[in-house]
């Protein structure tokens, strides 16, 4: 083979091998991430907020999201879980030293750490307290080797080994010493994808105890009000539970004079009516002597009593005919 114009094929030519799934630029992603607005994906400025999946808002994006949620196209898909402004923090960013380089072949993070001053670019884990909103690199949080703790508030102080477990939990927030669950309520910033389907997994059992606890505390509520109103107690204005009105049908002033005219002018044309009536007809509406004797029915009332029957029509006719036609041919 060869020397005739012609190729010889080789295994690249003949085996197609499955092609490769395209890759996004890692770097582009994090500029994304921790630089712009997830939602509107513009610049992040202060104020910034961040969800219970660690996302990172621009809060006028938030607002204008709550109130037209047609506003951002793909608002749904990113921040669907936000159903309120309870649902996002207030973060507490700490701007950065070191003064903007114009120069600088990458983008300067505007934003440390307290703690270790590192810059927040995304290269190294970030995270925020969820009851104060401030914001620490991964590892200098768990840095501090010591924190400071706080007694529970419904576990009194002891020496006992029971006491030391409940509460070792429980720590002060290094920025602005607010206390914190270091458990519960540190999260992290743009978390990646199996840590923020666990953070969301937290999100719902968290929003559901809620839930649950809301409705205990109303039906408490509800049934110590009942059980002191039938013991007799004076309950306070500000203590009882509110209950909303059945809505009473309104009248309006103005409709009752109208109502009232239209019925007098109505009983006026009866009046009218009745007196051009014959005395045959009349007779229908009342006993001709004027006494509260019993009224008959409509059929019955005077048919045979009142005129004597036509000497033309024959009583076999007349039985043949219905009862309405033969109440007329007597009356006229």
């Amino acid at each position: 083979m060869g020397n005739d114009g012609g190729s010889i094929p080789d295994r690249r030519d003949l085996v197609k091998s499955k092609p490769k799934a395209e890759q996004t630029d890692k770097q582009n992603l994090i500029l994304a991430m921790w630089f712009f607005c997830a939602l509107s994906k513009r610049p992040l400025q202060e104020p910034i907020v961040s969800c219970e999946l660690g996302k990172l808002y621009n809060k006028d994006a938030i607002v204008e999201y709550l109130l037209d949620k047609t506003t951002y196209g793909d608002g749904a898909k990113i921040c669907g879980h936000i159903k309120s402004l309870k649902d996002i923090t207030l973060l507490t960013l700490t701007p950065n030293p070191t003064p903007v380089d114009p120069n600088a072949e990458k983008q300067q993070a505007a934003y440390v750490c307290p703690l270790t001053l590192k810059e927040m670019t995304g290269v190294l884990p970030f995270v925020y307290l969820a009851t104060c909103g401030c914001v620490f690199s991964a590892a200098g949080l768990r840095a501090l080797s010591s924190p400071a703790e706080i007694p529970s508030p419904s576990t009194p102080p002891s020496d006992s080994k029971d006491a030391s477990t409940s509460t070792k939990q429980n720590m002060l927030c290094p920025q602005c010493s607010k206390p914190y669950d270091r458990l519960t309520d540190v999260r992290t910033l743009n978390p990646g994808p199996e840590e923020e389907a666990t953070m969301r997994e937290a999100m719902e059992a968290r929003r559901a105890a809620k839930k649950a606890a809301n409705k205990g505390k109303k039906r408490k509520a509800t049934e110590m009000q009942s059980e002191e109103v039938d013991a007799g107690v004076d309950v306070p204005e500000h203590k009882r539970t509110k209950v909303a009105p059945s809505a009473a049908p309104k009248i309006n002033a103005s409709m009752i004079s109208i109502t009232k005219k239209v019925t007098e002018s109505l009983a006026e044309e009866e009046a009218k009516r009745k007196g051009k009536m014959s005395a045959a007809v009349a007779s229908l509406y009342g006993p001709k002597d004027g006494s509260k004797k019993k009224k008959e029915t409509f059929m019955t009332m005077g048919t045979f009593t009142r005129v004597s029957i036509p000497c033309s029509i024959s009583m076999h006719c007349i039985n043949k005919l219905p009862s309405v036609c033969l109440r007329y041919i007597l009356l006229y």
